[in-house]
């Protein structure tokens, strides 16, 4: 797993969202993107990510960020986490992790006792410009949505 590097151009994607609807990292120039991957939908952590990312949406909106959360997940169930949740921000389905590949979180994880290929909890933050600002390479799921909130405050990215 290599992440790229801060400064360079974000690595481009396009994903289906919850809705079926492609999102394109090229559509957002002008926002700050948060581009979080979670392993799974629906799953304890993953819900509490989502979740304080969900309650905090206003500060997100405020300070001009576009919050967007990747999962191996095909995008119907994505539909069912929203719904279920009640989350007001995109879910893009990475199925093939092909994005994941390009920013480094597809790999080797542990889980009791047993190894597997899968997405690690990473998130990147990307400035208007289109450029990585910030990699968050470890994430505290309770209050992941506070930390982004204070990075972003603190460096003005």
């Amino acid at each position: 797993m290599e992440f790229p590097k801060i400064g360079n151009k974000a690595p481009a994607f396009s994903l289906k969202n919850q809705q079926g609807e492609y999102v394109k990292l090229a559509d957002l120039k002008g926002k700050k993107v948060v581009l979080y991957f979670y392993p799974k939908a629906m799953t304890p952590g993953c819900t509490t990510q989502a979740c304080g990312l969900r309650d905090t949406k206003a500060e997100y909106e405020a300070a001009n960020v576009v919050v967007l959360g990747v999962s191996p997940d095909p995008y119907e169930r994505l539909k069912k986490f929203e719904d279920k949740h009640e989350l007001n921000f995109d879910l893009l389905s990475d199925e093939d992790h092909a994005v994941a590949d390009k920013y480094g979180v597809w790999g080797l994880k542990k889980f009791m006792g047993r190894e597997f290929m899968g997405i690690h909890r990473v998130t990147f933050i990307i400035d208007e410009q289109g450029r990585l600002a910030h990699i968050m390479p470890k994430v505290k799921t309770k209050s992941h949505h506070d930390d982004v909130l204070a990075l972003i405050a603190e460096s003005g990215s």
